[in-house]
């Protein structure tokens, strides 16, 4: 088994205290912000598995995040409250079956609802590679956009769901980000992350050597889509509402930027990257109110929405042109990991 470092034990408590504490130092406002860095977290390491780790160059997460959202929303809202939403048809018999209270067991089944969809999916997405994967992948997670708009007995089409119970709170989002940052890590240094790797750097070679590249893409695929798909659920439960027009293709590029920003790969890269880049574009909200006043020079600026977008995207560029494999490349911090058991993995 995988030996954790002293350590590993410190950061995992250093995680806890700051999600205990954490509500008594911010406001509202603030503890949104986190919630939001830890949901991408969860999305962020578990998209850089199929993307980084295997090398598959994937672009559907968001309708796998769409699944999840949807499948948790659904299961969470009681009878009436579906007969009240339901305005376009009446819900189908199959979306009036199903009701739960229990928020564990929601998310349980946003990502159970994914995994079974990427294990269908894989049989198709996996026949191709490189760029052609590419664009496979975000076919599909077209489709499931455009599915969840015109299938309004199901999902309520584009009027989306509103009234979703309200149970992500930094608890669950920090105690699952922290779960699946371990649980990654634990499986890119098993026997498992190293046949990933040899796939992702020559997928040919790895199969003359005896893996089965296609059990072991389907593995990475079905992994990274049930933890996004438990990631969708927080964010539905975090907002209170559900819609199609939230998961369009801009989704996956955030999450994109976020992994390629912290190093394709690297696990620590994506937990670095979800907190510059959701934080960042919070953080840096300021600029868009920002107004410049120079009396001596007669200059007037007034505010400019969208400025923010411009300074980050600027800093982006910045760090790309500096460090072009990201923050960390493919390295980690080492949180979790011995020496030993980082060359050996699972025994």
């Amino acid at each position: 088994m995988i030996k954790m470092k002293i350590s590993a034990l410190i950061y995992i408590i250093l995680a806890i205290a700051f999600i205990v504490i954490a509500p008594h130092f911010f406001d509202s406002y603030g503890m949104g912000i986190l919630n939001q860095i830890a949901i991408y977290i969860t999305l962020a390491v578990s998209y850089n598995l199929i993307n980084g780790v295997t090398g598959q160059f994937s672009l559907e997460p968001n309708g796998f995040i769409a699944i999840g959202a949807y499948a948790a929303a659904l299961v969470l809202l009681s009878v009436d409250q579906k007969n009240d939403l339901f305005s376009l048809e009446d819900p189908s018999p199959i979306i009036l079956a199903f009701h739960t209270n229990s928020f564990i067991l929601a998310l349980i089944i946003a990502g159970f609802s994914a995994c079974v969809l990427s294990l269908i999916l894989s049989f198709a997405v996996f026949r191709v590679r490189g760029d052609y994967l590419a664009i496979v992948t975000l076919g599909f997670g077209i489709i499931i956009q455009k599915l969840a708009i015109n299938f309004p007995s199901l999902t309520n089409g584009s009027m989306g769901l509103n009234g979703v119970p309200l149970f992500s709170n930094l608890y669950w989002t920090g105690g699952i980000a922290i779960i699946a940052v371990v649980l990654i890590l634990n499986l890119v240094y098993s026997k498992f992350g190293r046949a990933m790797k040899a796939i992702r750097d020559d997928e040919d070679a790895a199969s003359a050597m005896g893996i089965n590249t296609f059990w072991i893409k389907t593995l990475a695929f079905s992994t990274s889509a049930f933890l996004e798909g438990v990631g969708g659920g927080l964010l539905v439960c975090l907002l209170g509402s559900v819609s199609p027009e939230q998961f369009g293709f801009e989704f996956t590029f955030v999450l994109l930027i976020i992994i390629v920003l912290g190093g394709l790969g690297s696990t620590t890269g994506a937990i670095v990257g979800s907190i510059l880049v959701i934080g960042g574009m919070e953080w840096l909200r300021f600029l868009d109110e920002l107004q410049i006043k120079i009396d001596i020079l007669n200059i007037n600026i007034e505010s400019m929405p969208g400025l923010r977008m411009v300074a980050f995207s600027l800093v982006l560029i910045l760090v790309m042109l500096f460090a072009r494999r990201g923050i960390f490349g493919d390295k980690e911090l080492n949180f979790f990991l011995s020496k030993n058991s980082k060359k050996k993995g699972f025994k």
